[in-house]
């Protein structure tokens, strides 16, 4: 198998195009899955998968682009990638997003470094604080992975970069008794190399919600004072962050749009909350430019090897920013700023949902979410299910597991509507854990959570 970087630049000497971008990625990954209290699988696994992207200009912002995806690791197969590429090009409709290509000439000096590999033996802590977690009546159930992806991208105007992006993640589901008894509680943790994973912590987390559990109520639907922790709160603003594009903004499809404009400068809430994406934020960095091989709202080909900065796309309260992609900016006037692969929510006091909890006088903590759909793109109204433990306050003090419920909520409305934000803390969000794993959120004390009709999943 070629390496990576003589991949990059043999595509793009055989390139015919007027301009050609190369992307190339070397994944690498690892897995632990237990049941039962007994581990069941582990493995590691390497992957490549490269794309060629080839631009015919018509002019400066006139231009039609052809894709190629590939995952072959047989250098014979290049030009036939490239080739196909141009095909792809020539056959294409003028790209709406044509803007001239970045020009960073130099290469980046680990160029020609080999790709990052990881392996098994990064468990090796986990798996042996599992092991004594197995000793107990719960059932563990879980699902730990580790992968490091290697991202090399070149162009025809001289940019080279490379970044290597760490992703891991632990997730663990404890089970307690059966039948109508059954509890069932989830936690789980992300990380870059597994040095920082608590498994003890994590289960004597869910130890004790599983102990919330030995009472039960059943409650009818309605809103609630609720308690949302970090997790529950990245699943939402995730949902946020995903629909922050300026165009449909300012074409009105979205809740971002008002009339005559966007919500940008709109006060969302008195409580001075900030969220935004930063590729340098300590533990949760993220590749610093843009890699893509196809163009949407929120990315763009013509945009590859831009710098990726921090946005504040909410400071102090207000709407501060929109996704906007060169062309789109440059459209409507608007300030270029690329979707992060991070997310995280500061401004809220000290308190930690221990504390929260305890000054609660009646209410429910909602740890999880799941199945979560949008309904109404207007006002980014989003329907979903809680599980694995929804509990009930009571005196400052968790009481006992209730049912379970769909809600309708907007992550809009839920900033809008807060009380109390409290500490941030990096998470794991449980939904979009597959999508979107780099997370810092607080707290927050909703006054009147919209549970809007019992479910009877599990």
């Amino acid at each position: 198998m070629p390496h990576a970087s003589e991949v990059v630049e043999r595509a793009l000497a055989l390139s015919k195009a007027d301009e050609a971008i190369v992307i190339v990625s070397d994944g690498s990954e690892a897995t632990l899955r237990w049941a039962g209290n007994s581990m069941t699988t582990n493995g590691s696994s390497t992957f490549r998968e490269w794309s060629v992207v080839s631009v015919f200009r018509d002019g400066p912002r006139s231009a039609r682009v052809g894709s190629i995806r590939s995952t072959s690791v047989d250098p014979a197969d290049i030009e036939a990638v490239v080739r196909a590429s141009e095909a792809a090009a020539r056959g294409a409709e003028p790209a709406k997003d044509a803007m001239p290509l970045l020009e960073t000439p130099g290469e980046a000096a680990d160029w020609s470094d080999d790709p990052a590999r990881t392996g098994v033996e990064i468990f090796t802590g986990a798996a042996r604080d599992l092991a004594a977690g197995f000793d107990g009546a719960d059932r563990l159930y879980g699902f730990a992975e580790h992968r490091l992806v290697t991202t090399w991208l070149g162009a025809s105007t001289g940019i080279r970069r490379r970044f290597v992006q760490p992703t891991g993640s632990v997730e663990i589901n404890g089970k307690r008794g059966a039948g109508a008894d059954l509890a069932s509680a989830w936690v789980g943790v992300g990380t870059v190399d597994f040095a920082d994973v608590d498994v003890a912590a994590l289960l004597a987390d869910l130890s004790r919600r599983l102990d919330w559990a030995g009472k039960r109520f059943e409650l009818p639907a309605g809103r609630y004072e609720t308690l949302m922790p970090p997790s529950t709160v990245a699943d939402m603003m995730i949902y946020l962050a995903w629909s922050m594009e300026g165009r449909g903004a300012h074409e009105g499809h979205t809740a971002f749009a008002r009339a005559g404009g966007t919500r940008v400068g709109e006060r969302l809430t008195d409580i001075p909350l900030t969220l935004y994406s930063d590729p340098a934020a300590p533990g949760l960095e993220y590749r610093p430019f843009v890699a893509t091989s196809t163009s949407s709202e929120a990315v763009s080909v013509f945009d590859n090897g831009l710098s990726a900065e921090r946005v504040d796309w909410l400071s102090e309260g207000v709407v501060r920013s929109l996704v906007y992609p060169r062309a789109t900016a440059a459209e409507y006037d608007a300030p270029v700023a690329i979707p992060g692969e991070n997310l995280l929510l500061t401004g809220g006091s000290e308190a930690t949902i221990d504390e929260m909890i305890a000054r609660t006088e009646r209410g429910l903590l909602l740890t999880t979410l799941w199945y979560i759909r949008e309904v109404d793109p207007a006002s980014l109204l989003l329907t979903g299910l809680t599980r694995d433990g929804v509990y009930l306050v009571e005196d400052g003090a968790v009481v006992g597991a209730v049912n379970n419920f769909r809600f309708n909520e907007s992550p809009l409305d839920l900033l809008r509507r807060a009380t109390e934000a409290g500490a941030t803390e990096i998470t794991l969000p449980r939904e979009w854990k597959d999508w979107f794993t780099r997370t810092a959120m607080p707290p927050l004390r909703i006054p009147d959570f919209h549970m809007s009709s019992v479910s009877r999943a599990t």
